[in-house]
């Protein structure tokens, strides 16, 4: 018998509801199998950002090709831990609260990523045994990246060292290295350029603290190109640059692991014309999908629905209250009618979660699984993009 949904297309127009969320767990798993694979046995540790997608069924469908994850809050230590209860956890982010550095204690957090002195000190008071690497502020420069870590994001070296000796000074604290996620957004060679600087610095700043087995966190930032949507990041490129150096590597990826195997589906509410512009009206909108908006990009899309090839151009918005509420603006597309469906690729990362979903108060989306192993990048994507 044929299975009516062989293609994910043939699924997603069977949806009920829209807008929806579709997850292609088979292709996610093939996906982070071959980064694992890339990477080699001797390559660094490969821990997943949480942040990225924390969705429960993405997190297990990434458990057997991860070392660990990256989570950045509470909220998120507590979830992945009672997703995957056996993960081991590295604990990120600025602003940690006292709850949270309790709670990453009772929940046997391997590595917490000390940002300030400040948040050094309560961790000494709690009098609790702690893996520590120091999160460094490094004045190198990364051309081409999209977003620069810096600014109240780790230390520099005056607050580094002060860290490094009230650890030498406090027999339950350990120093294990640093954590230096500098820049997202890089290609591999930036990407292998900024490790080199960073391994450089680390390596004699920890010898001199007395580290024996250093290890240093290269964090993530692998670029994603949502204007090309079938490029991927070098990864066998970039685990063949990496220096041998007598340290453990740690590289934390969110968005290049999950971005391409996730789709945000809805239907076109109406279209009209105003001074000269096409507007497709869509059910729900940037506070479902804040990706386009965030990043500044028009959303990878293919109409699943309309008949004929592109020919005119629509901006493709949603149902909020403003004028920043755009999928995608001035793009080709074939004649849309209400009730035609888009499906917007590339909405496996920093999408849902990071949008501002009670915003107007509209029905939050549903979410589906793939049932089958299609992959997104075995069909065209987009309509005339």
């Amino acid at each position: 018998m044929t299975n009516p949904y062989a293609h994910p297309y043939a699924y997603m127009r069977g949806i009920d509801r829209f807008p929806a969320y579709v997850y292609d767990l088979a292709g996610l798993g093939d996906h982070a199998g071959s980064v694992r694979g890339a990477l080699g046995p001797d390559g660094p540790e490969l821990f997943y950002a949480a942040k990225a997608n924390p969705d429960p069924a993405v997190l297990r469908a990434l458990a057997p090709h991860m070392d660990g994850v990256e989570i950045s809050s509470g909220g998120e230590l507590a979830h992945v831990r009672a997703t995957l209860p056996d993960a081991r956890l590295a604990f990120g982010g600025p602003g940690k609260t006292d709850e949270e550095l309790a709670l990453a204690h009772r929940l046997g957090v391997e590595r917490v990523h000390v940002e300030s002195p400040n948040e050094l000190a309560r961790l000494v008071e709690t009098a609790r045994p702690v893996g520590i690497l120091l999160r460094v502020n490094l004045p190198f420069r990364t051309p081409g990246a999209a977003l620069q870590m810096s600014g109240p994001f780790g230390m520099d070296e005056e607050a580094l060292g002060a860290c490094a000796r009230t650890i030498a000074r406090n027999p339950r604290l350990t120093l294990h290295g640093v954590h230096a996620h500098l820049a997202s957004g890089l290609d591999a060679p930036a990407m292998l350029d900024l490790t080199a600087q960073i391994v450089d610095w680390a390596l004699p700043w920890l010898d001199a603290h007395g580290v024996d087995d250093p290890e240093i966190n290269l964090g993530g930032g692998m670029a994603v190109d949502y204007r090309s949507p079938d490029s991927r990041f070098d990864w066998k490129g970039y685990a063949a640059g990496l220096p041998s150096v007598p340290a453990r590597l740690r590289i934390e990826p969110g968005r290049a692991l999950t971005a391409y195997h996730g789709w945000y589906v809805t239907d076109v509410l109406d279209v009209k014309s105003t001074r000269g512009e096409t507007y497709a009206v869509l059910r729900g909108g940037t506070h479902h999908l804040r990706t386009p908006v965030t990043k500044g990009h028009d959303q990878p899309f293919t109409v699943l629905t309309a008949e004929g090839e592109p020919c005119l151009r629509a901006t493709l918005v949603g149902q909020l209250c403003t004028p920043k509420d755009v999928f995608a603006h001035d793009v080709p597309v074939p004649r849309l009618r209400p009730g035609d469906i888009i499906a917007f690729a590339m909405a496996g990362a920093y999408a849902w979660n990071i949008s501002h979903h009670d915003f107007l108060m509209h029905p939050k989306p549903a979410f589906h699984y793939l049932p089958t192993r299609a992959r997104q990048n075995s069909f065209p994507v987009g309509a005339g993009q």
